[in-house]
């Protein structure tokens, strides 16, 4: 099993140093040719407009947004989840419209107004125990505005959606790569071993340590 981080701009190391800590290979992705082989996508926090350009500079954009629509599970946060939404600031046309949910870009303030809150994650509650709150850093984050049918909400903070998932697609406004708090990326990675488990000829993929610590 093989994760790519698009490594165009963000915070693309601190998924990588999360991934190596859970025993999971991962690639970093800057060409089209690094998506070969990748069993799993994680786009990072960043900047939203460059990493846009960037990704369809180099020839990034289509094949991940193919790669999306075909199944391969994406783990998306902050400027990614917005990357992925089907309207952005109430405009479309400017991302993948691989997630049913609207947006607003930087809509908790700018960065002098992040902040951290704890949050209850029941899809969390059997990756690791005990079933604490976890405790998302929320950083220029997106406002979750919409979410269509097909979208499952997984946390919330203050009764606006903040993680939610869509059959391969797991989107979240905050970073869980800036936390010991392994436990999103934990659930993205079975999700990704699941899907290569299922897969005719694929067998079982290798397996992940899912014991790693988390902090308060």
């Amino acid at each position: 099993m093989k994760i790519g981080v698009l490594a165009l701009q963000g915070a693309f190391r601190e998924h990588e140093q999360v991934l190596g800590s859970l025993g999971a290979r991962y690639t970093e992705v800057r060409q089209p040719e690094d998506l070969h082989g990748c069993d799993g996508l994680v786009l990072p926090g960043g900047e939203t407009t460059t990493q846009r350009k960037l990704a369809q500079t180099y020839g990034l954009w289509e094949p991940m947004e193919k790669l999306g629509r075909q199944g391969m599970p994406i783990l998306a946060t902050c400027a990614g989840l917005i990357l992925l939404a089907k309207r952005i600031d109430e405009e479309p046309g400017s991302s993948m419209d691989l997630l049913d949910i609207d947006v607003r870009r930087n809509a908790y303030g700018r960065q002098v107004f992040s902040f951290e809150t704890p949050l209850t994650v029941p899809c969390l509650d059997g990756v690791h125990d005990p079933a604490d709150s976890f405790r998302a850093i929320f950083i220029r984050a997106p406002r979750i505005t919409r979410v269509g049918p097909a979208v499952t909400v997984l946390a919330s903070h203050k009764e606006d959606p903040v993680a939610v998932e869509q059959g391969n697609i797991l989107g979240l406004c905050f970073h869980p790569e800036l936390t010991p708090d392994t436990r999103f990326h934990i659930y993205f990675l079975e999700k990704v071993r699941n899907r290569e488990a299922s897969r005719p000829g694929r067998g079982t993929a290798a397996g992940i340590r899912v014991t790693a610590g988390h902090g308060s």
